[in-house]
């Protein structure tokens, strides 16, 4: 017997986010922690541990998700609103 996910064309995910955001927070971790043992500058964990709780998926969007569409819509993309009496 297979078990197969309900959505075969959603991004894989491990505990609560994605993989790549996976390979992001583990790269970003590692360049943290050898910033932080050998400079003692601590910013780069911090922007780390943010990023990764932006990052937390819950019904297939994101913190990050959302910011990236408020951000698109109220700033990058044209609003125009025209109105006509008839």
């Amino acid at each position: 017997m297979y078990i197969y996910p309900d959505n075969l064309k959603a991004a894989p995910m491990l505990a609560l986010w994605r993989l790549k955001d996976l390979a992001v927070i583990g790269i970003g971790a590692l360049i943290s922690v050898f910033a932080l043992a050998q400079i003692g500058f601590s910013i780069p964990l911090i922007a780390t541990l943010v990023y990764a709780f932006l990052a937390i998926r819950h019904d297939d969007i994101s913190i990050l998700d959302f910011i990236k569409y408020a951000v698109r819509y109220f700033f990058i993309e044209q609003q125009e609103y025209r109105w006509r009496l008839n």
